[in-house]
């Protein structure tokens, strides 16, 4: 399925203005000390965001509510002891990173990679995630909004169509040592799915949606 165009709206970086490509959006802000952006779904959006102060969008929730008051009872809140993962690809690179989703707390954070999906991304967070807590000897929780993910660490296989290329080759590699360690290594972690409708994005997610 192909990607859906996103806009990217810099109102702080190298250059601003709008970029209708993550790489090129990538350029403005990297090494610039507090840049400010934001990616939005269509042209004309990222137009009249633009013109408005970025405060209006950045760190502010774009979900609608579909729950009834009884389900998000139900839902409950989140466990903020755990460890937030999210991937971001954008159809040219992915990178994915992990946080400790009280603080927002980056405490890994890999790629960019290229020829690669989404879906891999999210399960290699989640590999690296229990990975890192199990070295910290940490039985905290792990959230992840990918339910596809989740099924691939839970059968120890990345069941992906992406063929192997030149250009993937060093991503395949940790595909490969990701499927290894879960196969050899039991965790107490929890993987936990985290329930966007009701919480708003992931605390990892790399505000590009």
């Amino acid at each position: 399925m192909a990607e859906k165009r996103k806009y990217y709206v810099v109102w702080k970086g190298t250059e601003t203005g709008i970029f209708d490509s993550w790489a090129k959006c990538k350029k403005q802000i990297d090494g610039y000390a507090g840049a400010k952006y934001k990616s939005f779904k269509t042209k004309q959006a990222a137009e009249s965001a633009f013109e408005k102060s970025p405060n209006d969008f950045i760190g502010k929730d774009t979900f609608q509510p579909e729950l009834t008051p009884e389900q998000l009872s139900k839902i409950g809140n989140p466990d903020l002891e755990s460890l937030a993962v999210d991937a971001a690809f954008d159809g040219e690179v992915m990178e994915y990173r992990g946080m400790y989703t009280k603080t927002k707390q980056v405490l890994f954070k890999m790629g960019p990679f290229e020829g690669a999906t989404n879906n891999i991304g999210e399960f290699l967070a989640i590999v690296h995630a229990l990975g890192y807590l199990k070295k910290q000897k940490s039985s905290v929780p792990v959230y992840s909004d990918s339910v596809t993910a989740m099924h691939w660490v839970k059968i120890h296989k990345a069941n992906t169509k992406l063929k192997p290329t030149p250009e993937n080759k060093s991503l395949f590699y940790l595909i490969e040592r990701a499927e290894e360690w879960l196969k050899a290594n039991k965790y107490p972690n929890k993987l936990l799915k985290w329930e966007t409708k009701a919480w708003g994005e992931i605390p990892a997610d790399y505000g590009r949606k």
